[in-house]
C-alpha cells in the first residue's frame, strides 16, 4: 500500500486538473473522470486498482449522503413527496422487475433471482452526476428538487431489493411475509434510528461547551455512526443517514454558531469534492480487474448484454415518468396535489432521461460475495460486474452528454419563481432592510438616538450604498446589531415556510448574515 501512495496522490492531482477542464468545456465532471480513469487503466505499469466495496459503503457513502441531505430543501422534498416517493421506491422496484424479466429471458444462465439482483444494482440513478450537469444548464427548480429528492432515497430502495435477491439466491427460497416485515423494519427502522441519533447529536451540540473545531468534527462523525448503527441492527444505513441529516439540517441555526456553519461548509465542500472525484476515477480504473474476471463469456457478448440492460433502464424510466404524470392528473380530481397544472410532455422526459448510474451501483455489484454459503461459486458474479460497469459508462456518457442539450432545447419555463435568483436576492434584501429598520426604530429607539453607528446602520438599510464602519462600533452597539442579525434570521426562516419563496435565495442571505456576524467577532 505504501509504494502505491504516490500513485494515489497523482490521481488526486489528476482529478483537480480534470474537474477544471470539465468546468472549462462545460460538461459534468463525473463523465470526464470515468473516461480518464478508463484511459489511465490501459497505461502500462499502472498498478491495478481493486475497489473494496466496504470502502465505498463505509467510508464514502455516509458522508456523501449526509452532505446531500444537508443541501436538500426539506420544504421542496415535502412538497413533491408523492412524485419523489414514486421515483425513489415504486419506480426503482418496477425497474428492478423489468431488468429481472429481460435478463432472465435473454442472458444465458440468468435466473429470475439473479435478474432481481442485477436490477437492484443498476436501478438507482446517481445524485452526483445529475447535480454536476444541472450546474451548467437552467432547469426549473421543481425538476431539480424532484431529482435531488429522488437521489436521496432511491439508494435505500435499490439496496433493499439487492439484499432480498442475495438472500433468495443463497437460500433458494423467498418468503413473502418475512420479506414484508424485513422491508418495513429496514425502511421505518432506518428512519427512526437516524432521527434518534441525530437528536442525540443535536443535544450534544446544545448542552456541551463545544467550539468551532469540535462542532465540525462532530458533523464528520455523525453520518458514520448513523450508518453503522443502522446496518448493525439490520436496517437501512442509507435511510438512517438521510433522515438524520435532514433532521439536523433543518435545525442547524439552533445548535451551530455562525462561525461553525461557515467553516463547516468549507470543510465539507472540500471533503465531498475529493470523495466524489476518487470514486468516479476508481470506476474507470477498475475496468481491467472486471474484464479479467469474465470467464466463459466473450467481451462482445457481455457488451451486448450491458447495452440491452441500459436500454431497458432508459425506456422503463421514461415510461414511468409519463406514467407518474398521468397518475397525478387522475388523482388530482380526488386529492390535493402540489400543482394542478398540466406539466406537458417535456418535463417528464427530462426527469426520465436524467437517469445516470454511478457510485452505489458499482459498490453494490462489487459487494456480491465470491462464494455462496455452501462453498459454491456465486453464479454470474463477474458478468454482473461487467454489465454494471457498461451501464454506468453508457448512462454517464450518452445521457450525461445529451441531457444539457435536451434541457436547453426544451427551454422549460420556471413555474414557481418569476424572478431570477439575483432579482429575488435583491428583492429579499430590500424586504429585510425595510423590516429591520422598522424593528430598530421600534425596539431600540433610545439606543438609536444615542449611538451614531446605529444611525449609520439605519442609513445603510435605507440606502444600501452607505458603507458601515464596523471598527467604530461600541460594545452596546454590537450587541444591538447582533440581535438584529438574529431577528433577520428568524424572519428569513419564517418566510421560507411559503413554497413560493426561493429557498436558495434564503440560504444565500443566511450565509451573508453569518459572514456579518463573523466580522463582528474580529472587531
Amino acid at each position: 500500500m505504501l509504494h502505491q501512495f504516490p500513485f494515489y496522490l497523482a490521481v488526486i492531482l489528476a482529478i483537480i486538473f480534470l474537474v477544471m477542464l470539465a468546468n472549462k468545456i462545460k460538461i459534468a465532471y463525473p463523465i470526464l473522470l470515468v473516461l480518464a480513469g478508463l484511459a489511465i487503466s490501459f497505461i502500462p505499469g499502472i498498478p491495478p486498482v481493486k475497489i473494496d466495496p466496504e470502502l465505498i459503503f463505509i467510508i464514502f457513502l455516509p458522508p456523501l449522503l449526509y452532505e446531500a441531505a444537508w443541501s436538500t430543501s426539506w420544504k421542496e422534498l415535502w412538497r413533491w413527496r408523492r412524485i419523489i416517493g414514486s421515483f425513489a421506491f415504486l419506480i426503482v422496484f418496477l425497474t428492478a422487475f423489468a431488468v429481472a424479466l429481460v435478463s432472465s429471458h435473454f442472458i444465458p444462465g440468468f435466473t429470475l433471482a439473479l435478474g432481481f439482483l442485477l436490477g437492484g444494482i443498476v436501478s438507482p440513478p446517481d445524485a452526483v452526476s445529475v447535480g454536476a450537469i444541472l450546474k451548467f444548464v437552467k432547469v426549473p427548480k421543481r425538476l431539480a428538487s424532484m431529482l435531488e429528492g429522488e437521489s436521496l432515497l432511491n439508494d435505500a430502495s435499490s439496496l433493499i431489493v439487492f439484499r432480498f435477491a442475495l438472500i433468495t439466491i443463497g437460500t433458494g427460497q423467498f418468503i413473502l411475509q418475512e420479506a414484508a416485515l424485513n422491508f418495513g423494519w429496514m425502511v421505518f427502522g432506518g428512519i427512526g434510528i437516524g432521527v434518534l441519533i441525530a437528536f442525540v447529536f443535536f443535544k450534544v451540540h446544545r448542552l456541551l461547551p463545544t467550539d468551532v473545531n469540535m462542532d465540525i468534527v462532530l458533523t464528520l462523525v455523525a453520518p458514520y455512526i448513523m450508518y453503522m448503527v443502522a446496518e448493525e441492527l439490520h436496517s437501512s444505513g442509507v435511510l438512517s443517514v438521510v433522515s438524520g441529516g435532514l433532521f439536523l439540517a433543518t435545525r442547524n441555526h439552533r445548535f451551530l454558531s455562525g462561525s461553525s456553519r461557515l467553516r463547516a461548509v468549507n470543510v465539507w465542500e472540500s471533503l465531498v469534492f475529493v470523495l466524489n472525484g476518487l470514486v468516479f476515477m476508481f470506476i474507470g480504473l477498475e475496468l481491467p480487474e472486471i474484464v479479467n474476471g469474465l470467464e466463459g463469456v466473450s467481451i462482445s457478448a457481455a457488451m451486448g448484454y450491458g447495452v440491452l440492460i441500459t436500454a431497458v433502464l432508459i425506456i422503463v424510466r421514461i415510461i414511468s415518468a409519463y406514467g407518474a404524470v398521468i397518475f397525478t392528473l387522475i388523482v388530482r380530481n380526488f386529492i390535493a396535489v402540489a400543482d394542478t397544472r398540466n406539466p406537458g410532455i417535456k418535463g417528464p422526459f427530462v426527469l426520465g432521461w436524467a437517469g445516470m448510474r454511478g457510485v452505489v451501483s458499482l459498490a453494490a455489484a462489487l459487494s456480491i460475495p465470491v462464494q455462496l454459503d455452501n462453498g459454491a461459486a456465486f453464479p454470474q458474479r463477474n458478468l454482473i460486474l461487467f454489465i454494471t460497469f457498461v451501464v454506468i459508462l453508457l448512462t454517464l456518457v450518452v445521457q450525461g452528454l445529451t441531457l444539457p442539450f435536451i434541457i436547453k432545447k426544451f427551454n422549460l419555463p420556471e413555474y414557481d419563481h418569476l424572478l431570477s435568483d439575483e432579482e429575488s436576492y435583491h428583492h429579499m434584501y430590500k424586504q429585510l432592510a425595510q423590516q429591520s429598520l422598522e424593528h430598530l426604530k421600534t425596539k431600540y429607539s433610545k439606543e438609536l438616538k444615542e449611538q451614531p453607528v446605529l444611525q449609520q446602520i439605519a442609513r445603510k438599510w435605507e440606502d444600501s450604498s452607505v458603507l458601515l464602519d464596523d471598527a467604530s462600533m461600541a460594545s452596546e452597539c454590537k450587541t444591538v446589531y447582533l440581535a438584529m442579525l438574529d431577528q433577520q434570521r428568524h424572519w428569513l426562516r419564517t418566510w421560507n415556510h411559503d413554497h413560493h419563496v426561493n429557498e436558495e435565495v434564503v440560504r444565500r442571505h443566511l450565509r451573508r448574515l453569518d459572514i456579518e456576524e463573523e466580522k463582528m467577532q474580529f472587531q
